[in-house]
């Protein structure tokens, strides 16, 4: 095994490690009542924002292109989760809540896929800011209609309407204009929250280590020379974004049906950069910490609520104070000189063993 598989290896081993414990240590918190209400309830929205930063890091540190409407495709799965969710229950009769809530996070990421393969396949063959810009006016765009669309169910048949709520008689309203996403029944659950998380690492990893992988951080590090060897860059960015998309969806699918109310300013262009702000603080191309600092930045607002008053500018002070402490030659040597040792035992072990 090369140096590079091994490093890879022992990165996946830690960042699997890491979040199987958290959810063991969380569970064992549950069962034994030693976990605040307020954290009990930031649970499922720590795991939406964590697969969130995972997928966006796949745009910005994998691919190199700049994403500012990520939350656009999460309210695309937020609400396609959402009226699928209410179809089955009103509808079909499926009482069911784990099997409506897959149903309703599948059908999210294929909806938000399906939006970021438009949004792509124009987009993704220009080169600069241009895709910044897109997916920032996708956003707006998608949280303007969403603000003028009536979705209902009668006679089991879903009713859609725009700009009117002409709806026909006896109808149960999914998505009432910019009342948003109402009557839902919440069925999300950490376990699920969890599994999602999972999901998105085995597949954001495995596509990082494969051969479409290297393809796509060859056209990021340069265009030209990937283009001049072969390698479509057109068709790789594309995969890379539209995982991203569908990633996105499924996760905003759980955050929707966290709750009885999705409403459209839940997905502005704030969002989009606060899940942009945990992709920096992480590292791009760093997996493991955008997932620490997702974590982290959306349960240090609830932890400075006492500080009412400040408790906003607590938060952007330590963003600051992170971003200088992690870009700090000094502070990452004396990382390397910690972690050094331990590379060096699991060297020792593994040269003991093939020697064995």
């Amino acid at each position: 095994m090369t140096k590079a598989k091994r490093n890879r290896l022992i990165y996946n081993i830690v960042t699997f490690a890491l979040v199987i414990g958290a959810f063991l240590l969380l569970q064992s918190m549950i069962a034994n009542k030693s976990i605040t209400r307020s954290l009990k309830g930031q649970l499922v929205p720590i795991c939406c924002w964590v697969v969130m930063a995972v997928s966006l890091n796949l745009v910005i540190g994998i691919s190199g292109e700049l994403s500012l409407g990520h939350a656009g495709f999460m309210s695309v799965g937020a609400y396609t989760g959402a009226v699928i969710s209410g179809w089955l229950l009103n509808a079909l009769g499926v009482d069911n809540t784990t099997l409506r809530l897959v149903l309703a996070i599948v059908a999210g990421g294929m909806a938000a896929g399906v939006m970021g393969a438009l949004i792509g396949i124009p987009v993704l063959r220009l080169r600069g800011d241009y895709l910044a810009i897109v997916t920032l006016a996708f956003g707006e765009i998608i949280r303007n209609l969403v603000n003028v669309l009536y979705v209902g169910v009668a006679d089991g048949r879903l009713t859609f309407s725009f700009l009117n709520k002409s709806m026909p008689e006896g109808v149960t309203m999914l998505v009432d204009g910019a009342k948003g996403a109402v009557k839902i029944k919440p069925i999300s659950t950490f376990t699920a929250g969890f599994v999602l998380i999972l999901i998105t690492l085995i597949v954001v990893l495995n596509l990082v280590n494969s051969r479409a992988g290297r393809a796509i951080k060859a056209t990021r590090d340069n265009r030209i020379a990937a283009e001049s060897m072969g390698v479509p860059v057109t068709k790789y960015k594309m995969m890379a974004f539209v995982t991203a998309a569908a990633l996105a969806g499924m996760a905003g699918a759980l955050y929707g049906l966290n709750s009885s109310t999705v409403v459209p300013t839940q997905f502005t262009f704030n969002q989009s950069i606060n899940v942009l702000v945990f992709v920096v603080l992480g590292g791009l191309g760093n997996v493991l910490g955008s997932v620490i600092s997702a974590t982290l930045l959306t349960v240090l607002p609830e932890m400075l609520r006492a500080f009412s008053d400040y408790r906003m500018l607590v938060y952007a002070v330590v963003l600051i104070l992170v971003m200088i402490f992690t870009n700090n030659p000094l502070i990452r040597s004396v990382l390397s000189s910690a972690v050094a040792p331990i590379k060096r035992a699991l060297r020792g072990k593994k040269q003991g063993g093939e020697t064995a």
